[in-house]
Parts: structure tokens; sequence; C-alpha cells
């Protein structure tokens, strides 16, 4: 019998400790100190995966987490697993083997699970979990097929749990400035995107490279970036794609999965979007918007940290370049945190399941194009009603 757990009440806002002021109006004014719930009150998550991402990411950003807390653990390796909760004060009461996944409904000090499994055991880890009364913040790619997704979002729904996707570049900083920078038309309209997103690849037998594992290759995986967050600055949904797939002949690498796919998206408002993601380059992760006044370039466009903005524009004689000075947030700490504040306030998240339905959708006709050679029209519905609030 499922056992819904709710988080401990409402939410308990704290406000920021005020300081004296100490700078003049010559230099950028410092944000707010920050003002965290107290443990008692932030919600509790049990991250289920204990892959690269969890170790080196999302383990660390639950430490500076103003309204979220590391709970519990959930992995397949147990002595691993014993060896990161020593690391970082969880009970070993609270750790659970994949089988004991379901013990979690009768956890009270969890009220959330953040799912970072290989993508094809996203849908069931997501059942699992809204039947065990847990909110799901889920890895993208969302799962491995548009039926997938419907499923997920269903289960959740009918359980009366959240289901955030964790789309983080939604809520970086440099990339919300772009979508504001269009908005306000300072540059005139946009006309044309690029957008990179590549990396390298060597060991054959990560689950990346696995057919069965991971649904496909460098598309859904880092491709999945690119014509995310377009769709996000832009605020529409393309209407035709057409796209290319190559893998090197005889590169082990590259025997289940694609190595590289290029792909040219059409939206309504007519802009071209041109997209790249690659799983055999040096890294390259870069975002262009081009508008018909200026332009603005994002470098190292979906790291984890490390973004530059840069705005060119002309003014009278002048061509100038700027540099729009943003400071880094953790993308994992501020997705969660944003979870976090929708569970403890009963609201929708701002990329709920519909967003990574969407996504799947976009993917098919991806690989569809490629397969065939020809253009795919698509008809996508605006998700933009299903979206919660994304708040500063």
């Amino acid at each position: 019998m499922m056992k819904k757990q709710s988080a401990k009440g409402k939410l308990k806002m704290q406000k920021p400790v005020k300081l004296e002021e100490w700078k003049s109006a010559a230099d950028v004014e410092a944000p707010p100190a920050p003002s965290p719930l107290s443990p008692a009150d932030r919600v509790g998550y049990a991250v289920v995966g204990l892959g690269h991402l969890t170790l080196e990411e999302i383990l660390p950003a639950l430490a500076s987490s103003e309204q979220s807390k590391l709970a519990a653990l959930v992995s397949g390796d147990e002595e691993k697993m014993q060896q990161v909760a020593g690391q970082y004060g969880v009970d070993p009461r609270n750790c659970y083997t994949y089988e004991q996944f379901d013990r979690l409904a009768d956890n009270p000090d969890v009220q959330a699970v953040y799912i970072v499994l290989p993508n094809t055991m996203h849908l069931d880890y997501t059942v699992r979990a809204a039947n065990a009364g847990k909110h799901v913040l889920c890895e993208k790619p969302m799962a491995s097929t548009p039926a997938e997704c419907k499923k997920m979002i269903r289960t959740c729904e009918k359980a009366g749990v959240q289901l955030m996707i964790a789309y983080r570049m939604q809520f970086e900083p440099h990339v919300r400035y772009m979508k504001s920078a269009l908005a306000a038309s300072s540059l005139g309209k946009p006309k044309f995107i690029e957008a990179v997103n590549g990396q390298s690849s060597a060991n054959a037998d990560q689950w990346r490279l696995k057919k069965d594992a991971a649904g496909g290759g460098a598309l859904p995986d880092v491709g999945i970036y690119c014509f995310n967050t377009i769709r996000y600055i832009l605020g529409e949904e393309p209407e035709e794609i057409f796209a290319y797939t190559y893998s090197t002949p005889g590169n082990p690498l590259f025997k289940e999965v694609e190595e590289m796919v290029s792909w040219q998206m059409r939206f309504p408002s007519g802009v071209i979007a041109n997209c790249m993601t690659h799983y055999n380059i040096h890294e390259a992760r870069t975002l262009n918007i081009h508008f018909e006044k200026g332009r603005l370039m994002l470098d190292k466009a979906f790291n984890y940290s490390g973004q530059r903005l840069k705005m060119v524009h002309a003014e009278e004689m002048h061509q100038l370049e700027t540099e729009i000075g943003i400071p880094d947030v953790n993308h994992f700490a501020t997705e969660m945190d944003h979870f976090s504040e929708c569970i403890l306030r009963g609201r929708k998240p701002f990329t709920p399941g519909e967003e990574g339905l969407q996504d799947h959708l976009i993917i098919d006709a991806i690989y569809e194009s490629a397969k065939t050679g020809k253009p795919v029209k698509l008809k996508l519905k605006s998700v933009s009603s299903r979206r919660g609030r994304l708040t500063d």
C-alpha cells in the first residue's frame, strides 16, 4: 500500500540577514546573503544512482542547497554506497539497494527522489517512486520513448506527486539573460541560432555507449541541451526538422549508438537553428544568437560552470563587443531548490514531465529525418500552460 509522504508543512522562508551597506554605487551591488531553511524544514532527497554525475556534481550541490538536503542513497554497489554514506553523513539505515528501493515508502525523512540512472531505467524508478508516494526529479533525457514519458506523467498525476525533469540550463543565469534580451528586442528580432554540444568518448563499456541503457548516443545525452535551451529562449516550438547522423566505420565506441548528429530546426517566427552534437571531438559547447542588430555569443554554454557571454552590436561608427558579467550559480543546487520550493508550496515545477515528453517527440523527429533523408514536419502543442512559475 502506498504511504504518501508530504513535505514537513508550509514553506518557512527565511529572511536574509541584514548587513550594513559598504559599497558605493560605482560597484556592482552584492546579492543578498544566503538565507537557507533550517535543516529540519528542508526537503529530503533520496539520490538514486552513484555514478559520475551524482558524485561529482549532485551530492556536492546538495551541501550548498538552501531548501534541499541529502536524506538517503540508492545504489546497486553496496560497498561504494557505504563509503559515500560515510563521506556525507548519511545514516546507514537510509541506504538502499535497488531491490530495497520500495522501502522508501516507509521513510519519512525522504520526500523526493532524484533519479540519476541510465536512461532506460528512468521509467521503472519513476513509477516505483510515485507508488511509494515520493516526488520525482528525473535526469534528462526523461526516458527512452514518448510512450514511456506519457506513462511517467500519468503515474505521477495518479499518485498525486510532483514530476520534474532536470533541465538545469533553464535555471542558468546567462541563458536566462539571453531570453530576457530577446524579449527586450534591443537587438531587433532573432534570425539565426547556432548551438554545438560535443565531447570525446573513450570507454566502449560505458553505459552511454550501450543502446539498451542509453536509448541513443550523443543526441539524447548532450544534444538535447541544444534544442531544449533554444526552445526555452525562443518560447516557441519547432515546426520542421532536417537531420544527419554519422558514425565512423569500425570505431568500437559507436557500434550501438550514433557518434554525431547535425540538424536544423525551423520555427514559426522564421528563426532557423543550426545544431550539432558529437561524441568524438574535443569538448565544444557554444550557443550564438544572431539578431537584426547584433548577436549574443555564449561560450562554454552547456558546461556546469564558467559560462562567458558576449554581446556584439553597432553604435554610431563603432562595433562594440561587451562581455556581460554574470556570477555563476550551482546549476544543480538551483534546480533542486526550485523543486523543493514547488513541493513545499504545492506548485507545479517549471520543467514538468510535459517538457521532457516534448523533447522526446523532437528526438524522434531528428532520428526519422536522418533515417529518411527528408525533412519532418511537427505539430507540437506549447507546454507553457503546463509549466509552473520560475522565480528569481
